[in-house]
């Protein structure tokens, strides 16, 4: 199992002038516009072939980019070995800083990192590393002048203080030095099963290499740099050690296979989610992501033995016009996570911040300027969905999109994105994590614009809901699961932060997709309840884990908690069966302080603390305890089962 992932070409030249301290970015010509889907009726070419939004209640939004500041392909510096060390070209006229570095050792930690020891400055996007002054002597730890290789770890920082990109160089030779191919990316643990697991890495250029688990050697796809290696044929319930082999290279690290199905042995997961960037300065907004609540978040996981860890959604800022500015938020949240991800899996839902979109810049009927901001599109290739996708590795057992859906306006091709790894399902013993994904073919200003088209925030499209309650009924059949667990970047239920959007919109049922100009027939408060039937109809579904608004709380749904508008007139559904809402969306991202809702009374342990949720599953019965990773402070314990 493998692929490669997809780096478009940049349609822009990002040389820079120095202009009063800020960096100037001239576009190059945009190439030609692409292909419309069926399902965007009011998105067209103009006579200059530029893509324009134009509604029908008037006014036209011109279609503009907003450029990655840098790619990761620029960020690994084009290394070119010198007498003393390597030279490094950032491709970046005009980008002065500082260049952090050190050796990473891998002889004496089952976590390699670097271990920075010096700083030197980066004029007009060039630095270079001495490693013969710098690591000389009583600082070379790893031994490199003895075997002739180390691994340099190095730290991007600009000349205000932001953190841009941490980056890692194989280097060869004593002096003369040569950079060697090197683990960009990983390696990470994926998709672990009873029988099998996945191992992905990224190198910085395609390799021979492999991956040995249990004597067998299997080898990697030929003239890829990026590797999936699906490995088979192992034991439940057994720790096996892995070798990653590139280039004459080779890195040794190790997981747990998946106890068997049914298994009542307990066990733990960990449960977080909006690690996008904080206030605080440094690693706590490292262009992307809380870096340093991330690492502490994962490290905790690690140390209270989570078997897996489940991250739904806000993972970076993200928000932008250009996916290689994405790719390059999640490269730093992959190594934020990096060291335990080399152990244990963690398996990532998309939220509304991991948002690539096309953006429309314009004047509405009334003149009233407004941007138009829409899933990227063509959708195969530049949506957020295929972004998330390639960027990182899930189960690919969920929905295929919602083309054939009763919507689709034209079901002889496909015109929406795909679901692949961003909804899906997985056991664990005798759990079920079910992850959905309620930022699909997402449209941010759907709340906003005119007759924009789109799906907006936190609503669950009909297809989905369809896969959903084919999942779980066959859940509910199979006597080997006793829990389930859904999981979903917006709250069924907010609270702090999101009740303005999110399933409730302050109580309002309008907001629902627009597709091909026609909007559907639920509403967004319609849809919440579809959601909360299936989970009435299915008993074993214990929790609902959710993020988006950040800070932590536990909401236990019964008949008692009331859940609708004053005035509603459309149909109810009575809470017979009780259940969990349990929030955490504090990994980092900027807190938010509680809101009035009809069920506030019955919210429980609402904290704006850091928060990592380790749910504890001992056969039939279901713990839950609350920790701050930063300071280890207990925030909240109860049993939900």
């Amino acid at each position: 199992m493998s692929r490669f992932v997809r780096f478009p070409l940049v349609l822009v030249t990002l040389a820079g002038l120095a202009v009063g301290g800020a960096l100037v970015l001239r576009a190059r010509a945009q190439s030609p516009a692409p292909a419309l889907p069926s399902v965007l009726s009011f998105v067209s070419t103009d006579a200059e072939g530029t893509l324009v939004f134009k509604p029908p209640s008037g006014g036209t939004f011109a279609h503009r980019d907003r450029p990655a500041a840098f790619t990761v392909a620029q960020l690994q510096g084009s290394p070119v070995g010198t007498a003393t060390g390597l030279a490094l070209d950032f491709k970046k006229p005009g980008f002065n800083g500082t260049l952090v570095f050190g050796l990473v050792p891998f002889h004496d930690t089952k976590y390699p990192q670097p271990v920075w020891r010096t700083s030197v400055a980066i004029t007009d996007g060039k630095a270079a590393i001495d490693i013969k002054s710098a690591f000389g002597d009583r600082y070379d730890m790893v031994g490199w002048q003895t075997s002739g290789t180390a691994v340099i770890g190095y730290r991007l920082i600009s000349s205000t203080g932001g953190m841009v990109y941490d980056g890692r160089i194989r280097f060869t030779g004593t002096g003369p030095f040569q950079p060697a191919v090197t683990m960009l990316e990983g390696p990470f643990v994926a998709n672990i099963g009873t029988r099998g697991a996945v191992v992905w890495f990224t190198l910085n250029q395609p390799a021979p290499c492999s991956v040995t688990v249990n004597a067998r050697t299997i080898p990697c796809a030929e003239g890829a740099a990026h590797q999936e290696i699906l490995v088979e044929g192992l034991a439940p319930s057994t720790d096996y050690s892995y070798t990653v082999r590139y280039d004459g290279f080779e890195e040794t690290y190790g997981f747990r296979t998946a106890p068997i199905r049914g298994s009542a042995r307990p066990f733990t997961f960990s449960y977080s989610s909006d690690s996008r960037g904080g206030q605080g300065g440094g690693d706590r907004n490292f262009n992307g992501p809380n870096a340093y609540i991330m690492r502490k978040s994962v490290a905790l996981a690690r140390q209270r033995q989570s078997a897996f860890m489940l991250f739904t959604g806000d993972l970076v800022s993200g928000s932008v016009t250009d996916q290689q500015h994405l790719r390059l938020e999640l490269a730093n949240w992959k190594r934020a996570i990096e060291p335990h991800g080399h152990w244990m899996p963690v398996y990532t839902g998309i939220g509304n911040h991991e948002a690539v979109v096309r953006e429309f810049t314009g004047t509405d009927s009334t003149g009233a300027a407004r941007t138009i901001r829409m899933d990227r599109f063509p959708y195969d290739t530049e949506s957020m969905e295929a972004v998330f996708r390639s960027e990182l590795v899930n189960p690919e057992n969920g929905p295929e999109s919602e083309d054939g859906s009763a919507w689709d306006p034209d079901p002889s091709k496909i015109d929406f994105p795909s679901y692949r790894e961003t909804a899906y399902w997985f056991i664990h013993g005798n759990a079920a994590m079910v992850v959905l994904n309620s930022n699909y073919w997402y449209s941010p200003t759907m709340g906003s614009a005119p007759e924009q088209e789109g799906n907006p925030h936190a609503y669950l499209m009909d297809n989905q809901m369809a896969w959903l309650k084919t999942t779980l009924a066959a859940l509910d059949k199979d006597s080997a699961i006793a829990h389930v667990f859904l999981t979903v970047h917006t709250p069924v239920f907010p609270n702090g932060g999101h009740v303005s959007d999110d399933m409730w919109y302050r109580g309002k049922n309008d907001m629902r997709p627009r597709i091909a100009g026609t909007l559907v027939a639920k509403g967004i408060i319609e849809r919440r309840d579809d959601l909360l039937m299936l989970i009435q109809k299915s008993p074993k579904v214990v929790a609902v884990l959710t993020g988006d608004e950040h800070n932590y709380n536990r909401l236990r749904l019964d008949a008692t908690v009331p859940i609708y508008p004053d005035g509603w007139t459309l149909p109810k559904v009575r809470l017979t069966r009780p259940f969990f809402q349990v929030n955490n969306g504090a990994a980092g991202a900027p807190y938010y302080a509680q809101d009035v809702t009809p069920w506030s009374a019955f919210v429980k342990g609402f904290s704006t603390q850091h928060a990592l949720c380790l749910f504890h599953v001992e056969g039939p019965s279901v713990r839950m305890e609350v920790v701050n990773p930063e300071t280890l402070e207990v925030i909240d314990r109860a049993v939900l089962r």
